[in-house]
């Protein structure tokens, strides 16, 4: 396939090998003896599967992190939380997802166990590989989301038990399968779901949808 694909574009093998390598490293192909490189396929069960193991994990470093969080760390974590409400707002899809990224970059920074941050980044290369090829609109269930946030901001500072903080930063994820399998459903993809109806919830809003067809707006300067 390398080969080929290197006869094609007039290259050589070297930087399609290399390509390749930067794909299986993203999670977007994978190796198979004896048939080499191939797309790595969408299975929402595995999709769970990693959301439900990166909702133990962030939990746990969200509860490390608390303690240790600075003024303008906990101020960079509201304003990150105040750009996905405005993204909502103008349906901004990508800005949501970048700053609820925002949002949880900090607490992976500020964790102070690198074992366990390469976990969940590993954890969180692999959802977005899957996103990005075949769940290209999965909801970030984003009212919600924001209120996640809030309430786990405001539990930091008010110096709340480690247990309760990582309780409420491992629901805030789990919060986000029940939106998947939702869309799932809505999709007619999990067994015994409902057809789709056009009064579907979109996938930011607080579950009412927009019957008008119209583009998403950008809100200028949106990340």
């Amino acid at each position: 396939m390398i080969d080929r694909v290197a006869g094609e574009f007039e290259v050589s093998a070297l930087p399609v090998r290399e390509a390749v390598r930067r794909l299986e490293a993203e999670g977007l192909v994978r190796f198979v003896p004896n048939a080499g490189a191939q797309v790595t396929p969408a299975d929402p069960a595995l999709y769970e599967a990693n959301m439900r193991l990166l909702a133990v994990l962030e939990g746990y470093a969200t509860a490390l992190a608390a303690p240790t969080l600075q003024e303008a760390e906990l101020q960079e974590l509201e304003a990150a939380t105040a750009d996905m409400e405005a993204a909502i707002e103008f349906l901004d899809v990508r800005g949501f997802a970048d700053n609820n990224w925002r949002f949880h970059r900090v607490i992976y920074r500020t964790c102070g166990n690198e074992a366990l941050r390469a976990h969940m980044m590993s954890t969180q290369r692999d959802i977005e590989a899957v996103r990005r090829t075949a769940f290209t609109h999965v909801p970030y269930h984003g009212v919600k989301s924001v209120t996640d946030h809030r309430e786990i901001i405001s539990l930091i500072r008010e110096g709340a038990p480690a247990e309760k903080i990582e309780h409420a930063a491992r629901q805030h994820k789990l919060g986000a399968i029940e939106a998947f399998n939702e869309w799932l459903a809505r999709r007619g993809e999990l067994p015994g779901s409902p057809t789709p109806t056009a009064s579907s919830p979109t996938a930011l809003g607080s579950g009412t949808s927009s019957s008008t067809g119209a583009a998403p707006r950008r809100r200028s300067g949106a990340p």
